[in-house]
């Protein structure tokens, strides 16, 4: 489903976007330009968030109509340790000093269902936050951060909590249909831990920028988690991928190694467990999101079908690996 462009009547001045090369930026950044918003990407190359000048440069791009999305972060492949937190904390910081600063009509904050615990489910936006590492102390930090400094200047503000994110162009290698696609490209193989049996959710990255693209256009203001409303096992994925590679893909199942940021140990799986009477013990962990407060403000939208969104994901790479090959066969 396309979602129609705004109307005049809430169509912002203009996007400024934070973040130029990211996954999620350059997506978003495409599908705007496409629906006749539009958008300015700022690069880390023209304003470096990590610097105390960027305050001051920041503020003199900025206008009063702006919608401001932020994508800059440093993500999880880059580091989960005390360096990359205090990072993201000083971008946080100086984009703080701007909006103190500086007025826009509209901030829109891409942060992470990291922020949550999850160990009671389905999770919604009033769950509770319990960061179970530096990572997901960053996000649960930042939207903090920004949201007193927004509130104050009575700014309308809007923070966007995705599951994984999937989709052509990924370059962080998550665990899951971004990973495995990779693998059986790469490999003809993919390896998922234990039996697969986990269920998650995974957000498909034109959902993702089309759902954003909707928060601009009506200058929504909360918090919303982006999930689709099914979760799905690994094992599932990894099967659904095999199938519509065109090639043969073996999948390899290993003992998991060590705890995931969302896998806690089984002690206190346990105890989490106990403490809520009438429920089983389950030795797997799962992850589902309650998504009515998505569907009563977007009750338009819908989700593409993930077997479609992994069709057309494999069916790019085909693509693209083989106009490589011929591009390359071409310049010899």
């Amino acid at each position: 489903m396309t979602m129609a462009p705004p109307t005049d009547a809430c169509r912002p001045g203009r996007v400024v976007l934070l973040g130029r090369r990211g996954f999620v930026a350059s997506h978003l950044s495409r599908h705007l330009q496409s629906i006749g918003i539009a958008v300015t990407a700022v690069g880390k190359d023209e304003v470096d968030l990590t610097r105390p000048a960027s305050v001051e440069e920041l503020g003199a791009r900025l206008e009063d109509t702006d919608t401001v999305v932020i994508t800059s972060t440093l993500t999880p492949d880059k580091g989960r340790d005390v360096r990359t937190l205090m990072t993201n904390l000083v971008m946080a910081q100086h984009l703080c000093e701007v909006f103190d600063k500086r007025r826009c009509a509209h901030v829109i904050h891409l942060s992470s269902d990291a922020v949550y615990a999850g160990h009671t489910i389905p999770l919604d936006e009033d769950s509770s936050r319990e960061p179970v590492d530096l990572y997901a102390v960053m996000h649960t930090a930042r939207e903090m951060m920004l949201g007193s400094v927004l509130t104050a200047r009575h700014v309308p503000f809007c923070v966007l909590r995705p599951v994984n994110i999937y989709g052509f162009g990924d370059s962080h290698n998550s665990y899951g249909p971004n990973r495995f696609i990779r693998q059986a490209f790469e490999d003809g193989r993919i390896t998922v831990f234990g039996k697969g049996e986990e269920r998650r959710c995974h957000l498909y990255i034109e959902d993702a920028v089309r759902l954003i693209a909707a928060c601009i256009a009506r200058r929504i203001a909360g918090r919303f988690n982006l999930a689709p409303p099914e979760a799905v096992t690994f094992r599932w994925i990894a099967e659904t991928i095999r199938a519509a590679c065109p090639f043969p893909v073996e999948l390899e199942f290993k003992p998991r190694s060590a705890p995931t940021s969302h896998r806690p140990s089984t002690l206190t799986r346990v105890l989490r467990q106990l403490s809520h009477l009438g429920r089983p013990l389950d030795p797997t962990v799962h992850r589902t999101y309650a998504v009515a407060k998505l569907r009563r403000t977007f009750p338009d939208f819908h989700f593409t079908p993930m077997p479609e969104a992994l069709h057309r994901y494999v069916a790019l790479v085909q693509e693209t690996r083989r106009s490589h090959a011929a591009a390359g066969q071409a310049r010899v």
